[in-house]
């Protein structure tokens, strides 16, 4: 796996390496989330997918980030999102200690609720 440091994002990863070797893409996205305390699938064009990234970040945590459409296997983790997702939009999907916690509308009504935090702190993405 490739891991490149990133701005300000945490983690950005190049999933050819590690999501190539399982066949079943829902298998790769269930695999690649549950590598991470925060796992955010994302596309880097997507206004929504920088709102979620900017949130974990100002919260102080770092994010794990795979860009689907800069990886060769993206559209397929894309469909597979979709599934999982049933109608909302592919992008941004955020896991929290390997549990789908959604897109941008269930992370940022958790945020609103106070739920997001102890779910951090749970995965340990969070100390404080």
């Amino acid at each position: 796996m490739h891991y490149q440091a990133a701005e300000s994002w945490g983690y950005y990863i190049n999933m050819a390496g590690a999501a190539a070797s399982v066949a079943d893409p829902l298998e790769s996205v269930i695999s690649l989330a549950s590598e991470s305390a925060v796992v955010v699938f994302s596309v880097s064009s997507c206004c929504m997918c920088h709102a979620v990234k900017r949130l974990f970040c100002g919260m102080g945590v770092n994010p794990t980030v795979y860009e689907l459409d800069q990886d060769p296997r993206g559209r397929e983790i894309e469909r597979a999102l979709m599934w999982l997702l049933g109608n909302s939009p592919p992008v941004p999907v955020v896991f929290i200690g390997g549990k789908l916690i959604g897109a941008v509308d269930r992370v940022m009504a958790s945020h609103i609720n106070g739920t997001l935090v102890p779910l951090l702190k749970e995965a340990g993405a969070l100390w404080l």
